[in-house]
Formats: structure tokens, sequence, C-alpha cells
């Protein structure tokens, strides 16, 4: 593409990298991933990373629970107000300093989510519901009333079945924005899937060891292509950093509000279909 065409294209620059959003609706329980395919067909060039983030390709495989069906055990009950909210709200969350952002809202954990605890301990177990928030990547701010999406099914196979719809020679990565670490040149992550040569599925064990090493960034779930750690790292926190800058991020529940106007189990497909989505980013090396 050459330069005066991509003064016609919204993109920014990263460093060494140009990075182009494509901007959606809401993609829906169940829609196909055209709204991303079509545009990535169109801009992309061979060599070029597309980076899609985990929830869009979740809600469009129908991977939603209703928390509304859950009903919160003694186990849930305990783990959200005497395990996360005051526990690692009050002291263990300023001890470890993890982020202030993340303690505030520990300390505000709605009603609703001893609900959420339940879903997490029946689907993924103790391990993950130890996690005191952001458990096995389940996504509450991006999904319609008490529904919440699960991490994508198979997500290095969808990233491979889209790179063949594009027809190009190009990269396509899932990503989540939860962490991954690094510790004696060892990458980890608590989230139950992540690429090859990041150890996943450790849940809150891997939160916990997490607050005492190196934080790499957003966890690439999957990947088109074989490629070392860093450089996924590297093209996932590229396309974060675009996400960060949007105002219409909708990162914990608590951002939910003020984006939308709605409160977190009120919103609906219209509300989510009412702001305009950058589901994902092509980034090109300059």
């Amino acid at each position: 593409m050459k330069s005066d065409e991509l003064e016609n294209i919204k993109h920014v620059i990263n460093g060494d990298y140009i990075v182009i959003p494509i901007e959606t609706g809401y993609i829906k329980p169940n829609e196909n991933l055209n709204s991303i395919i079509e545009p990535a067909k169109e801009l992309m060039e061979n060599g070029d990373y597309l980076v899609i983030a985990e929830t869009p390709i979740s809600v469009s495989q129908g991977r939603l629970v209703d928390e509304a069906e859950y009903t919160p055990s003694l186990t849930a009950k305990f783990l959200t107000t005497v395990w996360s909210k005051y526990l690692w709200g009050y002291i263990l969350g300023p001890a470890l300093k993890i982020k202030k952002r993340t303690i505030k809202n520990l300390r505000k954990l709605p009603e609703e989510t001893k609900a959420h605890k339940e879903v997490v301990l029946q689907l993924y177990g103790l391990k993950h519901a130890l996690k005191p928030a952001s458990e096995a990547g389940i996504d509450l701010s991006n999904a319609p009333g008490t529904c919440v999406s699960l991490l994508p099914e198979n997500p290095e196979k969808v990233a491979k079945d889209l790179k063949k719809e594009i027809g190009k020679d190009v990269c396509v990565m899932i990503i989540d924005t939860d962490a991954t670490y690094m510790k004696n040149g060892k990458y980890f992550t608590g989230l139950p899937i992540a690429i090859e040569g990041i150890d996943a599925d450790n849940g809150f064990f891997g939160y916990l060891k997490g607050q005492l090493s190196e934080n790499m960034g957003s966890t690439p779930l999957g990947c088109s292509e074989k490629m070392d750690v860093e450089t996924a790292l590297k093209i996932a926190n590229i396309a974060e950093d675009y996400q960060k800058s949007l105002a219409t991020e909708m990162k914990t529940i608590h951002s939910v509000k003020a984006v939308l106007g709605s409160e977190i189990d009120e919103v609906t497909i219209e509300d989510l279909d009412s702001i305009i989505h950058t589901p994902a980013v092509i980034i090109r090396k300059i």
C-alpha cells in the first residue's frame, strides 16, 4: 500500500509499526466474522498481522453463559466476599502492589459476582475461582444482560481458518488482555489456554506467581503461524496499546455504564451495537 493510499485510511504509528483498526458493529451470538474478514481482505498485505480480541470470536461461536441461571454456593459466596473483596481488596492486593484500579474494583464487588464465582467454580474449578478477578478469561463486559462470554474454542484453528479466508500470506492472532508473565526466562499465564511456549492453565497459582514476576502484557491464545513467544507478545501488546487508547474500551464491568449508560446486567444487544467496536487491528512493519 502506497503512502498516499494510507493517508486515506485510519491508522496510527506505534514505533516501527503501522496499526490499522478494523471497526465494526457488535458481532452478535452465532454471527459470522465477515465484518472482520472483508476489510482484512481489502486492506492487508503479505507479511501483515491481524490481531483479534478473544471476545468477538467467543460470541460468534455462541460461547455465552447466563449467570442468572446459577445459584451461588457457600464456596462461591466465601470466595466473593471474604476472599476476593476483603482479603485481596484490603490485605493481599495492597501487599503485593497489584493495580490500584483492581483493588478499587475488588472493594466494590457487586452482589452478582457471587453467581459469577459459581460459574467459574462449575466450569473451570477452584484453581481458577481462587483468582480474585478476571477468572479463566471470562468476559463480563461485552455480553448482553446477565450473560458472560467464555474463552473461544480452539483459537489456533480459528486463526488458521481466518487466514485461509483472507487468502494472503499473513499471520492471524487471537489475544486476551489477561497477562502473560515471565520468570527465569519461562513464560506462563493463569489463563486456561495460550500459544505454544507459554505455560497455561495455572489459574490462581499462575496469577500469584505472576505478582512476583515480570508482567509481559496480553496473552496470545492462538496463532495461524508458529512464532517465538517474544514476537507474539510484542505484536499482541501493540494491538492492546491501540485498544487502550479508545474511548469505548470496556475493560471492566465498572466501565460499562460510563460507555453505554447502562448497568452491567441491563445491557442489551442494541446497547452494544450502538457504539463502534474495534474487534481487530492490522499491524504492519514499516
